[in-house]
């Protein structure tokens, strides 16, 4: 028997034997519903799945895995499926698919909520507002709580409360072995500090409890200049960050104009003091002469919808990332000559920086270990289908400004961003962390089952 029909066996039978015992449904390959379940952001993902799990509840992921090992079939676990490197679909293998799992209870009185492991931070938003109440979520809300936050999160209110890990009380995960079980301080310590960062390599996670805060209001929006001000924007925005107060949270870089020529933006988020709004955006205005300024008091639910527009589904996506100390001439020169050299008038260039709470979490308290102030930079080139030739000159110019950027920045980068082929940052990327997470991998996960997710030192 081939190596082929052995694997297409061994999809059947999972199928078979799943559907047996699941409440949710199963989809093969070449079914009907097939395309539509196999669908994530990233339009660029070529992976085909073999089997499709659609759960509803944890004894259906437990199955899942148990099954799916039982007939040595691969597999992968999909949350919210805002997925940009593939990670959610294991090419011929078994998809553990969350995605009906995405209820979200809120204790308003314990600012806490328990998140399905589908959920994704759109879903939590809009059950905790209408408490007054927020979590620290990514800027885009289509993006799935779990894989945000196991791999470190940052977001727009990560500067006010720390990192989306910052703020995980605990977790229910299916181990490699079928079993379930619940990570906390207080229980399997050693493997809740292991998913306080290290992603999805230990367990699928189907609940998780996080701690809220109340923030009823925020003032953000947008503010765009002109591509010839790019230099001193980024300039002013690096010397504002370098003394922001945690209250203030601002993405920075590039975005496609209305013609599709780039503009610099700054994306301001305040969750200070309303008294003090009107003085943080004029200094905001005064780095150059905008040619739109929208700021105004919303809820974070209406923060999210702004940045949920600038990336379309279906699209194709990639994206690479540096860690940076600090805005340099020679970096703002390489960003702003970057944007300009933009092979797609889709692509754009996103700063995130990082101080306030999450620097006072000591390197070593998670698995996340970058606790120094610094930008976190998205290189991100998007672009509807094309030919594959087409293609490569967008991950060209990805490239072509992170190799550039690779001797100005600091050693590793956010997991969450790097795949398999970046051997030259992910050595660094966990800090003096890599080696006890490599432990605990091998001790919850000795046969690599989770493999298919954010990459781990090796």
């Amino acid at each position: 028997m081939t190596t082929i029909n052995m694997a297409t066996q061994s999809a059947l039978a999972v199928a078979r034997d799943l559907r047996a015992v699941m409440q949710g449904k199963v989809v093969l390959a070449g079914e009907n519903a097939y395309h539509h379940v196999q669908r994530i952001w990233n339009g660029a993902v070529d992976h085909r799945p073999a089997v499709f799990a659609l759960c509803e509840t944890v004894a259906d992921v437990q199955a899942s895995v148990r099954i799916a090992r039982a007939h040595n079939l691969p597999l992968s676990a999909r949350g919210g499926g805002h997925d940009w490197a593939g990670r959610a679909l294991r090419h011929g293998g078994l998809v553990i698919d969350l995605t009906c799992m995405r209820h979200v209870e809120v204790d308003a009185a314990a600012k806490i909520a328990t998140v399905a492991g589908g959920a994704t931070g759109t879903d939590v938003s809009a059950a905790v507002t209408p408490h007054g109440l927020a979590a620290v979520t990514g800027n885009v809300g289509a993006v799935g709580m779990a894989g945000f936050l196991l791999a470190g999160g940052y977001g727009p209110l990560t500067t006010r409360f720390g990192l989306a890990v910052d703020n995980l009380l605990g977790a229910e995960l299916v181990l490699a072995d079928g079993r379930i079980v619940w990570a906390d301080a207080s229980q399997n310590r050693d493997l809740f500090w292991a998913i306080l960062g290290g992603g999805g390599n230990f367990g699928v996670v189907t609940s998780m409890r996080i701690r809220l805060h109340p923030v009823s209001e925020i003032l953000a929006g947008i503010i765009l200049f002109p591509w010839s001000e790019a230099r001193s924007v980024l300039r002013g925005y690096g010397e504002m960050m370098a003394s922001a107060p945690d209250e203030l949270s601002m993405l920075a870089g590039a975005l496609p104009g209305p013609d599709g020529s780039p503009v610099i933006f700054l994306g301001p988020i305040w969750s200070g003091r309303p008294e003090e709004r009107e003085r943080v955006i004029a200094r905001l205005q005064s780095l150059g002469a905008p040619i739109l300024t929208q700021i105004a008091p919303m809820t974070y639910s209406n923060l999210l919808a702004i940045y949920d527009a600038q990336v379309i589904n279906g699209r194709h996506y990639t994206l690479q990332t540096r860690w940076l100390a600090d805005l340099t001439p020679e970096i703002i020169s390489a960003i702003a000559e970057a944007g300009a050299a933009r092979t797609s008038n889709l692509s754009f260039i996103a700063l995130h920086h990082f101080h306030g709470a999450g620097t006072r979490v000591a390197p070593d308290a998670t698995a996340f270990g970058m606790r120094r102030k610094h930008f976190m930079i998205e290189i991100v080139a998007a672009w509807e289908p094309s030919s594959k030739d087409e293609a490569a000159v967008h991950r060209q110019w990805v490239s072509d400004l992170s190799s550039v950027l690779a001797p100005l920045a600091l050693p590793g980068g956010y997991a969450n961003f790097l795949t398999r082929d970046d051997h030259e940052q992910i050595g660094s990327a966990y800090g003096n962390n890599a080696r006890r997470l490599s432990a605990l991998k091998r001790q919850f996960d000795p046969d690599n089952i989770f493999s298919s997710t954010t990459p781990l030192p090796v």
